[in-house]
């Protein structure tokens, strides 16, 4: 039987997708109220600060280490690169593709990391063994199926029609169905951007965890630093200071949403589990936000579901989780290297032991 100890983490990892569903919808829909994406990014990063604060103090308040030029160089590279670069990208991609669209893209992710740290030699390919097979193959099926959901629609899928009809969702939503349609292609390759803009961070999180051993601090100066730039941003190519009102109450909804729920918590749960089950036990959750915005998507906003979408994302879900068991064979694998290591150099040292035994009996 499993302990009810056993599932927190699970538990844990599903409310975090849908804390990310539900920003992919209200985030949507306050776009299409007319709220900037460079403005909803600013105002994610500020509130995601604020609930961050408390947390970073109380965790790590004596254990920060010494903040530096170099780590508010990096911090700031991070920020450029996860912050103001990917969700700026993926805001304006959302706003031009739909949630499904863009959930689906994202499980690049794993695939576009493993080739950048390859390129950086951060990560052995490997291809001689299952384990690099499985990961360049699963690479492969990956962007197969961003091509397919970027260039192919195809059929409607008969789901039938939501009985929910919320018509707050679909007055701020019908005027931005043909928008949506016009720009299919170019929201898909913003999404595909934001995810490249996304591995380049994770690259350079890498190097500094080494120096900067502080999750909880780096991520409040990330959210500070990308509130400024992506302000600043907003604030040079839109002087209407208009845009800025959280009015109607969706635009504070998103805002506050993106930032509380799906940045300072969902950050705060995945290092948790990542810290008790490791980082490939959060990647294997990621696909099930897919599923729960389709779902929400075609109940509350009407969104049809085509065979290009279906294909396409489960091409991607498929070469996700091929990337991922290649890792973790990768994984195991290493692990088994270093027993025999270390067992090759307990044997020597047994011998050595037993022939002075021998020895000193002899001498004796």
């Amino acid at each position: 039987m499993v302990k009810s100890r056993d599932m927190l983490p699970s538990l844990a990892m599903v409310l975090v997708q849908i804390g990310y569903a539900g920003m992919n919808i209200t985030s949507k829909m306050a776009m299409e109220a007319g709220m900037k994406p460079l403005i909803l990014v600013a105002y994610r990063q500020i509130f995601a600060s604020i609930a961050t604060l408390p947390v970073a103090l109380f965790l790590e308040r004596k254990t920060i280490p010494k903040i530096t030029l170099r780590v508010l160089v990096q911090v700031f590279f991070c920020s450029i690169t996860g912050v103001t670069g990917n969700q700026v990208l993926y805001f304006i991609g959302l706003q031009n593709s739909s949630p499904t669209i863009a959930c689906a893209l994202t499980n690049l992710l794993p695939a576009v990391t493993f080739l950048l740290a390859a390129i950086f030699r951060q990560e052995a390919v490997g291809i001689r063994k299952v384990s690099g097979q499985a990961k360049v193959i699963g690479t492969v099926v990956c962007v197969a199926g961003a091509m397919v959901l970027s260039f192919y629609h195809g059929h409607i899928i008969g789901t039938g029609e939501s009985k929910i009809h919320w018509a707050y969702a679909q007055s701020i939503t019908s005027h931005g169905s043909d928008s949506t349609g016009s720009n299919f292609f170019l929201g898909s390759f913003l999404i595909m951007a934001a995810a490249v803009s996304c591995a380049v961070w994770f690259i350079i999180q890498t190097k500094m965890s080494e120096t900067f051993a502080a999750p909880y601090t780096s991520t409040l100066l990330m959210c500070l630093m990308g509130s400024i730039q992506c302000g600043g941003i907003a604030l040079i190519s839109d002087h209407k200071l208009a845009d800025w009102s959280l009015s109607p109450p969706l635009r504070l909804i998103a805002a506050l949403y993106a930032g509380v729920v799906a940045s300072a918590l969902a950050f705060c749960l995945m290092s948790w589990a990542i810290n008790i089950k490791g980082p490939l036990y959060v990647s294997v959750f990621s696909p099930l936000v897919l599923v729960i915005v389709a779902v929400f998507s075609w109940t509350l906003l009407e969104e049809k579901l085509y065979t290009g979408t279906f294909m396409g994302s489960a091409l991607v879900v498929i070469g996700l989780y091929g990337v991922l068991w290649g890792k973790d064979r990768e994984m195991n694998e290493k692990e088994d290297e270093i027993e025999d290591q270390k067992k090759l150099k307990q044997q020597p040292t047994v011998k050595t032991d037993a022939n002075e035994d021998i020895e000193s009996r002899l001498s004796s």
